[in-house]
């Protein structure tokens, strides 16, 4: 196994059950609120309709039933075949009717709670390989659930914002993304702020600019939920500001 990108250590398992848990929930809460004409919507994820971001979550489901089966059994079980093969699954499952797309998701979050519950706890330290080839610990596998609702909740756009996430795991959830963010090229320094609390972190080495020394973004300033939009790459609300002023500029992809 090889490993393309430093990530972060997992949160405590029990937390990231919980988080998991908690956000099929809050996602099944939007669904049944969603009339059927809200499917073919756009969601806030260019390209994709709101049955894209659903058959994707199902989807998902069975990906994290799969990596659970690998470090479950030590057989090889890729999450997917490959990244043409999902994508095709994906744009196949939104052309559905809503109440198949609607099946699929609670069928599949089933599947993977039964997984979890059948799954022995010496097996939560084996190592298998996630969907952006990154060798991690099965306990991996619950956090990676965890954003996954809870991110494309948000990405549906029918009401749910990054205000939703509990507490403790937004802490964690930027932690994460930033470790990633700055390994990406073009990734500047950055000192974010939490504006109620004052909580700071800063990531990023900086591109290289003509004289060499790193990029510096300097400090952007904001709420928590929109700081976290902005690090995901998501619409973020008009109170984040640079240092300056201005709404800042957008980061490279995190994943």
């Amino acid at each position: 196994m090889t490993t393309a990108d430093p990530v972060a250590v997992p949160p405590p398992l029990a937390d990231s059950l919980a988080w998991a848990a908690d956000g099929q929930a809050h996602l099944r809460g939007l669904m049944s609120r969603m009339g059927d004409e809200a499917y073919t919507a756009p969601s806030l994820l260019p390209g994709w309709t709101r049955a894209h971001v659903l058959t994707h979550i199902a989807r998902n489901a069975d990906a994290m039933v799969n990596l659970l089966t690998w470090a479950r059994t030590g057989v090889e079980t890729p999450a997917y075949r490959d990244r043409a093969a999902r994508d095709a699954d994906i744009a196949a499952g939104a052309g559905r009717s809503p109440e198949e797309i609607r099946a699929d998701v609670v069928a599949s979050s089933d599947r993977l709670a039964d997984a979890v519950r059948k799954f022995p706890q010496t097996a939560w330290s084996a190592r298998v390989r996630n969907a952006q080839g990154v060798e991690v610990p099965a306990t991996a596998v619950p956090w990676a659930r965890a954003r996954e609702v809870w991110i494309h909740a948000v990405d549906l756009d029918v009401g749910a914002s990054f205000k939703d996430l509990p507490i403790p795991m937004r802490r964690v959830l930027v932690a994460d993304v930033v470790t990633t963010l700055e390994t990406r090229p073009g990734c500047p320094h950055v000192r974010i702020v939490e504006a109620r609390t004052g909580q700071a972190r800063e990531f990023g080495p900086g591109p290289a600019t003509e004289d060499g020394d790193p990029g510096d973004l300097g400090t952007v300033r904001g709420r928590a939920p929109d700081l976290i939009a902005w690090l995901l790459g998501r619409p973020f609300g008009k109170g984040l500001r640079d240092a300056e002023g201005r709404l800042p500029p957008r980061l490279p992809d995190w994943l």
